[in-house]
C-alpha cells in the first residue's frame, strides 16, 4: 500500500511512520522542516494546503494523526484548536475528493468526544457530550467525515482514541509525572486520585490500526482503540513512581481541572470483532516509558 501520514513527527504520526515503512510506501506529512526524510510534504502551520499534494500524487491511505492535542490548551486558545482538529480535517477530505478519491481516509478523533459519560464501559453508541472545546471538535471533525462521505462517498474511520502513552510521549499524565520530580519529591497532583482512564499502550494502538485497515469498511463509523480496563490515577501514579529510582511523595489537591472528564472506560468490542487483543499491560508500559525517560535524560 501507499501511505500518507499527515501529522508524521507527532507522538502517535512518529510511531506510525516507523511501523508501516517496513512493508509498505509512506509518506510524510507535517509543519516541521525535515532536511533528512525522503518523500516528505512541508506545509504551512497557520495555513495549510493539502490540495497539491493530493493532486501530484495518489494514495491507498491517509491517517490523519495531526491537530493539537490537549485539553488545557484547547481552552486557552480555541481558535487555534479549531483550525487544527476542524478546519484542517476539512481541507484534508476536500483534496481527498476533487484529487483522490479512492483514498480511504482514517482520522484520529478522541474519547473526549464522550466528556463525563452516563454509564460503563461507553460503547460507540453512546451519547457524546463534550465538556471542553478539544472534545467538540474532535467531534465536528467526526462530522465533518461523515458528511463527506455522506454526500460524495468519501470513504473514511475516526478512532476514538482513550488515553494513549508509551515511549516518546512528552506530554500528559506520565510525562508530567516524572518533570515534577526533576528538582523535588514532593508532588502535588490535580484530582482526588480516585478518577479513572483507560489507558492503552501505543504499540496496541498500532495492532488496533492494522486491524481496522483490514476489517472497516470506512462507511464514517467511529471506534474505540482503548484497552478495555479502567485504570484509576492513583493506582497508575502508584505504579509510575515506583519504577523511579528515588522516593516520591505526592499528595491529590483535590481540586479538578477544568475540562477532564471523571471516569472513563471503553466497550472495546467492535474493535476486538476486528480481531484486536490488547498486549501491553500498564506495568510493562510504564516500566519501558520510565526506562526511555532515563536514557533520554
Amino acid at each position: 500500500m501507499k501511505i500518507l501520514i499527515i501529522g508524521s513527527k507527532g507522538f502517535i504520526g512518529s510511531h506510525c511512520y516507523d511501523h508501516f515503512k517496513k512493508e509498505h510506501e509512506v509518506w510524510q506529512c507535517d509543519v516541521v522542516t525535515d532536511y533528512v526524510s525522503n518523500n516528505y510534504y512541508l506545509v504551512d502551520a497557520t495555513n495549510a494546503d493539502f490540495n497539491w499534494i493530493f493532486e501530484s500524487n495518489k494514495f491507498d491511505i491517509c491517517i490523519n494523526c495531526s491537530g493539537a492535542a490537549s485539553v488545557p490548551n484547547s481552552i486557552k486558545n480555541p481558535q487555534r484548536d479549531f483550525t487544527l482538529n476542524v478546519i484542517n480535517v476539512y481541507k484534508q477530505l476536500d483534496a481527498i475528493r476533487k484529487y483522490n478519491p479512492n483514498c480511504r481516509y482514517l482520522n484520529f478523533s478522541s474519547a473526549a468526544v464522550y466528556g463525563n459519560p452516563e454509564s460503563l464501559p461507553i460503547h460507540e453508541i453512546a451519547k457524546t457530550n463534550p465538556i471542553s472545546p478539544y472534545g467538540y471538535h474532535k467531534k465536528m471533525a467526526e462530522d465533518i467525515c461523515h458528511a463527506f462521505y455522506s454526500n460524495y462517498g468519501v470513504l473514511s474511520c475516526s478512532l476514538r482514541v482513550f488515553s494513549a502513552y508509551g515511549v516518546g510521549l512528552q506530554k500528559q499524565l506520565f510525562w508530567d509525572l516524572n518533570q515534577k520530580t526533576l528538582k523535588t519529591n514532593k508532588v502535588e497532583l490535580f484530582g482526588t486520585g480516585k478518577e479513572s482512564r483507560d489507558f492503552i499502550h501505543i504499540a496496541d494502538v498500532l495492532q488496533a490500526i492494522d486491524c481496522v485497515i483490514l476489517k472497516s469498511d470506512f462507511k464514517a463509523d467511529v471506534i474505540n482503540i482503548a484497552s478495555g480496563k479502567e485504570l484509576f490515577i492513583n493506582d497508575v501514579v502508584k505504579i509510575f513512581y515506583a519504577f523511579l529510582d528515588k522516593e516520591i511523595n505526592y499528595k491529590f489537591l483535590g481540586k479538578e481541572r477544568l475540562g477532564d472528564p471523571s471516569n472513563w472506560k471503553a466497550d472495546i468490542s467492535k474493535i476486538e470483532s476486528y480481531g484486536f487483543k490488547p498486549k501491553v499491560d500498564i506495568y510493562e508500559g510504564l516500566k519501558g516509558y520510565v526506562k526511555w525517560l532515563n536514557e533520554s535524560a
